[in-house]
């Protein structure tokens, strides 16, 4: 009776793996979410595969983007397919966590109707119908992953109008450097406000355009917010936003000797 129990048990815990997608993976930077089952997955070559930084609207019957990055290489698509107790909102947040515990740098967040059109998500960047869904209940991300080379990963979870949802993870590794890509500025503000710090450890130590007007751009989107810099060169970096309008009384010092720059959300 005890041989039938435990023999039970792991044919449930293996259930989930067991409907998986046959050569099908995860992403080693990426744990699973608990009790999601990858139904779509693809290893291939790109030319040109495009992500966009901005949401997505149609006009004149084109795909509009305000920004968007443009990279070759090699790319891994896997799409997840949560259990019915699970939302794509919960399977996002712990994914976006896990790319930020590894120093993966936000280039473009958005949430709900902020990312545009579900349908183009689905049918024009993934080429997944079965992600289309509300506006409202969408949220996307590109971050780039350091490493030899970078990498860009992608999120983009949705949950359906039948209550289904799913996570569409995706990498591609360049087959050329990707140059110098930077965040928007409303990107970075909502990283702020969600963790209540920017880790810019890889901007330069000392305030130069274009990262000065990027964090100039992104303080004057919440005239409230008071924070602090941080960072071997603190001072100049304050001196630098003060210089471009932002208010002083907005700004203190953070006792720092690390690389880049630093802002902690005071209130």
């Amino acid at each position: 009776m005890k041989t039938q129990y435990m023999l039970g048990l792991i044919l449930v815990a293996g259930s989930s793996w067991a409907a998986d997608m046959p050569d099908s993976r995860d992403l080693p930077q990426l744990p699973r979410y608990p009790q999601s089952q990858i139904v779509d997955y693809k290893q291939t070559d790109v030319v040109g595969r495009v992500y966009p930084k901005s949401s997505l609207q149609r006009i004149g019957g084109r795909l509009r983007m305000e920004a968007q990055v443009s990279a070759s290489g090699e790319l891994t698509a896997i799409t997840y397919l949560l259990s019915d107790t699970h939302s794509a909102t919960d399977a996002f947040a712990q994914a976006k966590h896990a790319l930020l515990q590894q120093e993966a740098e936000l280039l473009f967040w958005c949430e709900g109707r902020d990312c545009g059109s579900s349908s183009l998500w689905a049918n024009s960047i993934f080429e997944r119908s079965l992600l289309y869904g509300p506006e409202s209940q969408q949220a996307y991300l590109l971050a780039r992953f350091p490493g030899s080379p970078d990498s860009l990963v992608v999120l983009y979870g949705i949950t359906r109008g039948n209550g289904r949802s799913y996570l569409q993870v995706e990498q591609l590794v360049p087959a050329d450097a990707l140059g110098e890509l930077l965040p928007t500025p409303a990107t970075l503000l909502r990283l702020l406000k969600d963790t209540g710090k920017l880790n810019l450890s890889r901007w330069p130590d000392s305030p130069l355009d274009p990262w000065t007007q990027l964090l100039v751009r992104t303080l004057q989107q919440d005239s409230t917010l008071q924070v602090s810099i941080g960072g071997r060169d603190a001072v100049a970096w304050r001196e630098a936003l003060v210089a471009k309008g932002v208010r002083v009384t907005r700004l203190e010092l953070e006792n720092s000797g690390s690389p880049g720059v630093y802002v902690t959300l005071l209130r």
